[in-house]
């Protein structure tokens, strides 16, 4: 099959066969106007720990240069939105860690996607991601027309802002979507205001090192004493929770994603009286065990220090 048309539209209906909310694709090339904002926001320190940041720009900022030959990059977007709450009171779990971990979930259906093309296309050659290269992915899902950035820098869409986000650098030329060019915004600022620790900045841009999710996922060592983390265990959903793209958000239907049960059952007391082997059997496979025991601890230490439950617990 040699029809671009063709195999473009049958690699949509794939991917929506295969579960994904979202199937775009956009021309590998040279991400020109992305150079200057990504290298002031090193320059600033707005990485903070995040060393990785600073490795394999060139990559980061050309598809082409991590895989070589790419000449398209298919964006699939998921939804992992649930209405589903923790116990009052409990320490807050970003709604991304209620269930089983994206990657594996992303990654296996992307596989499929890939196996897909192939059938399709036998000459076809091509590497997908899921948070596990330097590829811009919001940057990329807007070109694919996905949806745009908006000014807490996540992606926003016709069903919200929560989405994962997975990518496949391919051989192959397809038919290629336009990006939506509005400003998904306007002069709402709600983000920005809400936001406990002043991380989200002018024009989309994000100091990491302040923000919540940083400090409770990706920080090495203690969480300083003046941090207010609004009794985050684990990420941070306040930008996305107060945002009104989100009213649109509607119940996921993955099943991985279903929150774990013993997760929701969790009260404070709970989390405090957690022990290493508890923690590792009943978050086996769940996406905290990337801040692992010690940081789930840590965590909870700054949070009875502070003594921070809610205003009302």
């Amino acid at each position: 099959m040699t029809d671009k048309v063709e195999i473009t539209h049958l690699i949509k209906q794939q991917a929506h066969k295969l579960g994904f909310d979202g199937c775009g694709i956009a021309r590998a090339d040279f991400l020109e106007e992305q150079v200057q904002p990504f290298t002031q926001w090193l320059d600033a320190n707005y990485h903070g720990d995040l060393s990785y940041m600073e490795r394999n720009i060139e990559k980061r900022l050309d598809p082409r240069k991590l895989e070589e030959g790419t000449k398209s990059v298919i964006v699939v977007m998921l939804n992992y939105y649930t209405d589903k709450k923790q116990p009052e009171c409990a320490p807050v779990v970003s709604k991304y860690a209620f269930g089983k971990d994206y990657h594996f979930i992303m990654k296996d259906k992307l596989n499929l996607l890939l196996s897909y093309i192939q059938e399709l296309a036998p000459q076809a050659k091509g590497r997908y991601f899921v948070d596990s290269a330097p590829v811009l992915e919001q940057v990329w899902a807007e070109r694919a027309g996905l949806g745009w950035i908006g000014k807490n820098s996540l992606l926003l869409t016709p069903i919200g802002s929560y989405v994962f986000i997975g990518e496949i650098l391919l051989n192959m030329a397809l038919d290629y979507d336009a990006s939506k060019t509005i400003d998904p915004c306007g002069k709402c600022t709600r983000c920005i205001d809400a936001c406990p620790t002043n991380a989200i900045l002018p024009s989309k841009i994000i100091n990491a090192s302040k923000c919540i999710s940083y400090f409770t996922i990706e920080k090495k060592g203690h969480i300083p004493d003046d941090v207010d983390i609004k009794n985050r265990l684990f990420g941070c959903d306040i930008c996305q929770d107060v945002c009104p793209w989100n009213r649109k958000a509607r119940e996921h239907t993955t099943s991985g994603f279903k929150p774990l049960a013993n997760l929701m059952k969790m009260n404070r007391e709970d989390w405090n009286k957690l022990t290493a082997h508890e923690f590792g059997e009943k978050f086996k496979g769940s996406p905290m065990k990337r801040a692992k025991y010690t940081g789930i601890k840590r965590t909870l230490m700054h949070l009875n220090k502070k003594d921070e439950p809610t205003d009302n617990c």
